[in-house]
């Protein structure tokens, strides 16, 4: 099989836009007000469903290639603590954190030198976390949240009325 045509395919999936909203289109213009907002009795709100990502996104990204990875403890480290809420400032870096990670990994599967069937760093003796599986294991993770990001934002009709509604 080509390598290409995986990269291409690992690609599209990490970019969204084809079966699911890409962050982008799902972050677009969210009132700063609500930024804090637990949507309908949940424990958590837009802003946590936005930081796990990233905390997800990061820690993926270093079990592929760092030295120095440690394995986080679910649930506890990968949300942020339920009582915590932000501010512009936080939701801006949360975001700009998001990006640099989604670029990060759009390189690292983009570079012809990364063999997308060999193992990540940290697979120890486990044969199954590949690169193009853990990249795989992000898109789908995003897709999911964002989804749900998505569906809360429209519950509470907090879409611009721009937005295209599906």
């Amino acid at each position: 099989m080509d390598t290409t045509i995986v990269q291409r395919a690992a690609l599209g999936s990490l970019d969204g836009g084809q079966a699911y909203m890409t962050f982008e289109d799902a972050v677009a213009e969210f009132p700063v007000e609500h930024f804090n907002t637990r949507p309908f009795n949940l424990e958590y709100s837009f802003w946590h469903l936005l930081e796990h990502i990233r905390i997800c996104n990061r820690d993926i990204l270093d079990y592929i290639q760092s030295a120095t990875y440690h394995e986080l403890e679910f649930p506890n480290d990968l949300w942020p603590d339920r009582g915590d809420n932000t501010d512009e400032e936080g939701w801006g870096r949360t975001l700009a954190e998001i990006r640099q990670d989604m670029a990060s990994l759009r390189a690292l599967v983009a570079d012809g030198k990364s063999d997308l069937a060999e193992l990540a760093l940290n697979a120890g003796g486990d044969s199954k976390p590949t690169l193009l599986r853990e990249v795989l294991v992000i898109a789908d993770h995003n897709a999911y949240h964002l989804g749900e990001f998505s569906i809360l934002r429209h519950l509470l009709n907090l879409w611009p009325a721009s937005h295209d509604a599906v």
